[in-house]
């Protein structure tokens, strides 16, 4: 599709063709020995959007000048702050405003949400998940299933790839799936996997779930802002994402929500209630009796996390000015001029292991490295090369569309060649 080639003018001339390059200027980089460092690890924290500043300020404004009026009056009145978020975020994930909410943070709501619809029975009580997820979620599980006194190492069923693969086959996943059966409660898969940059046939597997009555969540902490969804026409029932990675709301930033609307829209739908998921038209009589709000704001808990939020809503700023789809356009590019530079480094000894399909991906593509990958990713951290390393052996190179150029890879590309 890309005729790709060695020499620094296909960078160049990329980035001169590249509608979304201005973006780059709108964040933060650190710099090391007096130039800014490659960032290729905004699959584990974005960077920051020059604008954050200024909309923590407007907050602090706020709260300095208007006090409590500040959740009715200001710029922003804090009593909707968590509303503000939605509309991008529903763009990105194919789904309907009702659908989407943000709160606390991103394993607090696996857990809520997985209370909410794993609904075990004596007969019906399995998850089906991907071995080596995170290990958040693995915990996550295992103690969902414990705490209605299963043992985990019945009730959880883990699909591994074959062997002497790396990835796992979604064919198996299914036929798992078909013949789990009636057996089966919830389907908890993550979007990509962490370790191999693995994007799981999300559509697939909610039909397959559903099939057979069962649920289908998943946790989206490597997709949000990375690729884009459809979770309201795969009939996803829930799904759940932090905004720290690709979306670049800062350390511990507000997480994210779906719950479909046709349980979003049912007021029995159970759910653990604080008094910022009641009917705002009862909230304020402080009365007894819970009255969920009838799309996904009717899980919210606690009091809107303005701070905590603010960062996002100035990121979601730029997501709605470059479009989501026009970001996995050029991340696609990216990706694959990352891939080829890669495979002209055969002196290094490493395999790529994420998905050569870039349907099968994101942005993110892992390096196995039988040997020395851990002084590998050391050596390349001291070049001004900022990438992370996970056991065993993997370092995983994410170059974020947003903020990353065809001029960052080539120069990751040459110090690789040159000094490794």
């Amino acid at each position: 599709m890309f005729a790709f080639t060695t020499e620094p003018a296909y960078a160049q001339q990329a980035d001169a063709a590249d509608r979304l390059a201005g973006y780059k200027k709108e964040f933060h980089f650190p710099v090391k020995d007096g130039r800014e460092v490659i960032y290729f690890c905004g699959n584990s924290l974005g960077l920051q959007p020059h604008s954050v500043q200024a909309a923590i300020e407007t907050e602090l404004n706020t709260w300095r000048e208007l006090a409590v009026g500040g959740y009715f009056n200001g710029k922003n009145p804090w009593l909707y702050y968590h509303q503000y978020c939605i509309p991008t975020l529903a763009k990105m994930m194919g789904a309907k405003d009702n659908e989407i909410t943000v709160m606390n943070a991103l394993t607090v709501n696996l857990h809520l949400l997985m209370l909410s619809f794993y609904k075990p029975t004596p007969s019906r009580y399995k998850v089906i998940m991907e071995a080596g997820a995170f290990p958040s979620d693995q915990y996550a599980v295992e103690t969902l299933v414990k705490h209605f006194g299963f043992d985990p190492d019945d009730a959880i069923i883990e699909i591994a790839p074959r062997a002497g693969e790396k990835i796992v086959r979604t064919e198996d996943i299914l036929t798992t799936i078909h013949s789990t059966g009636d057996s089966l409660a919830m389907v908890l898969f993550g979007g990509i996997n962490y370790y191999t940059g693995q994007l799981f046939d999300l559509a697939a597997i909610t039909k397959s779930a559903h099939a057979v009555g069962a649920i289908a969540g998943f946790d989206l902490a490597h997709v949000a802002g990375n690729v884009p969804m459809q979770l309201h026409d795969w009939k996803v029932d829930f799904a759940v994402w932090c905004s720290y990675k690709y979306l670049n709301a800062g350390p511990g930033a507000i997480g994210g929500v779906f719950v479909h609307e046709k349980h979003a829209g049912n007021a029995d739908t159970p759910r653990l209630a604080g008094w910022w998921g009641n009917d705002e038209k009862t909230r304020f009589k402080m009365e007894k009796g819970f009255i969920p709000k009838t799309d996904a704001s009717g899980w919210n808990i606690s009091t809107s996390q303005v701070f905590n939020t603010a960062a996002l809503k100035a990121s979601l700023e730029l997501f709605e000015k470059a479009g989501i789809e026009n970001l996995r356009k050029k991340s696609l590019h990216l990706t694959a001029y990352l891939e080829y530079l890669l495979q002209q480094l055969p002196h290094l000894n490493f395999e790529i292991i994420t998905p050569s399909d870039p349907e099968q991906r994101g942005a993110q593509l892992c390096l196995y490295f039988r040997e020395r990958g851990k002084e590998i990713h050391d050596k390349m951290i001291s070049s001004g090369i900022i990438v992370d390393y996970r056991e065993p052996g993997v370092i995983r190179v994410a170059p974020a569309p947003m903020y990353c150029s065809f001029e960052d890879v080539y120069r990751f590309y040459e110090i690789l060649k040159t000094n490794f």
